[in-house]
């Protein structure tokens, strides 16, 4: 099973911020991960939403680097792989989903990779999750 894995998804698993509903989506997909048949497609910007993410966390005292290098160790044992066309649509496909759906370009590079790919999203975030249920995109649903 393959699937579109968004940022807000990833970053619950280390910091446990959301509600509990969504903490509870985020670690049914974390288990989901564990299987050697699960794979998660993202765009490349992904990455750096994560970095960035960490890097905000650390200068606010909210993890540790320690906790952080730890969360990388995890996430390289995952099955989780870059979209490497996501360059190419960014300025044609992306960009007309982040106007229409009134996203920033990093999460409609979600939304654009999911509907390119057909493959279901796994994400957090209620303004991606709206504009991927308008777009016909499914939400990625842990078993």
């Amino acid at each position: 099973m393959t699937f579109v894995l968004d940022a807000s998804v990833t970053m619950a698993w280390l910091l446990g911020d959301a509600k509990p509903s969504d903490r509870a989506y985020a670690a049914a997909v974390l288990a989901a991960m564990k299987d050697p048949q699960t794979r998660a497609a993202v765009p490349v910007t992904w990455s750096l939403e994560v970095s960035n993410v960490l890097s905000r966390s650390e200068a606010s005292a909210i993890v540790a680097e320690a906790q952080s290098e730890a969360f990388l160790a995890m996430l390289s044992s995952l099955s989780i792989r870059a979209d490497a066309a996501t360059f190419a649509h960014a300025m044609t496909e992306t960009l007309q989903l982040s106007r229409r759906h009134r996203l920033s370009a990093y999460d409609a590079s979600y939304l654009e990779l999911a509907l390119r790919s057909g493959l279901p999203l796994a994400t957090l975030d209620s303004d991606l999750a709206k504009a991927a249920r308008k777009a016909g995109v499914k939400r990625f649903a842990p078993a």
